[in-house]
């Protein structure tokens, strides 16, 4: 055997490949989905803070940098929870079918509302980023587009996140015109605009501007200011990375 040789017991090697799956499948549930050269679901729980740290897309040549090398993102003419005029915004590019944007919504959504949004320091905009292997994603999401004709965006977006899952199951097209009744929407205008798939273009819309932006699952989020530019955070983070996020963003 040679002095550069290293020799491996067949058991050790076995352990080690075992060691190594283990791992990898926990890492797995950890974050959010994300689209890999594939097209695939992967999952990440990385936070991105800064810039240059961002997870690799084909789409980041196209971005733009604000100040200090921050992203630039449009908001477009999406829905805003929050008041206009707060110093911080928050950008969540999300699909309703996510489980890990479910899981956002479930555990951390409902504390950065009652501590951040509520108190005027913060608003929320919501953009749309349904993914290819979520049957149900865009429908939902044109849905909630037409619920926003109705004054009823958030409601809505509330009971897709509450009422829809993974699989699909409570987000098929019945279910979705359900909700708009059970929240007391026209129900005819609601039906005609879903049936037309009039919001179609809008969510490729959010998506591409997503891609463009570095978005490359769900959910991801751009917290900072039109000013300043935007620092990523992606994936399902607990309360505590976000309140550090946008507590650095108040500070500056």
């Amino acid at each position: 055997m040679s002095d550069d040789t290293i020799s491996v017991k067949k058991s050790t090697y076995v352990k080690i490949q075992i060691a190594l799956v283990v791992v990898l499948v926990a890492f797995a549930f950890t974050g959010g989905f994300f689209l890999g050269g594939s097209g695939k679901a992967a999952t990440t729980g990385q936070v991105v803070v800064q810039p240059n740290q961002q997870q690799p897309s084909q789409q980041q040549g196209q971005q733009q940098q604000g100040p200090a090398g921050r992203v630039q993102v449009s908001v477009d003419d999406d829905p805003v929870l929050g008041d206009a005029n707060a110093k911080v915004t928050i950008i969540e590019f999300s699909d309703f079918q996510c489980p890990f944007c479910k899981r956002f919504f479930d555990d951390t959504a409902g504390q950065i509302k009652t501590n951040y949004i509520d108190t005027g320091k913060v608003k929320l905009v919501y953009r749309d980023f349904p993914l290819s292997f979520h049957q149900n994603a865009e429908i939902a999401a044109e849905a909630a587009n037409c619920a926003l004709e109705q004054g009823k965006y958030w409601e809505y977006h509330d009971t897709l996140f509450t009422k829809g899952s993974g699989d699909g199951t409570g987000l098929d097209a019945q279910s979705l015109k359900q909700y708009a009744a059970d929240l007391k929407l026209d129900t005819a205008k609601f039906n005609q605009c879903l049936d037309a798939s009039k919001y179609k273009n809008e969510i490729q819309k959010d998506a591409t501007d997503g891609s463009n932006a570095g978005v490359s699952g769900t959910p991801s989020f751009f917290i900072g200011s039109p000013q300043k530019g935007y620092v990523q955070l992606v994936g399902a983070q607990p309360y505590s990375v976000f309140k550090q996020a946008i507590d650095q963003e108040l500070s500056a």
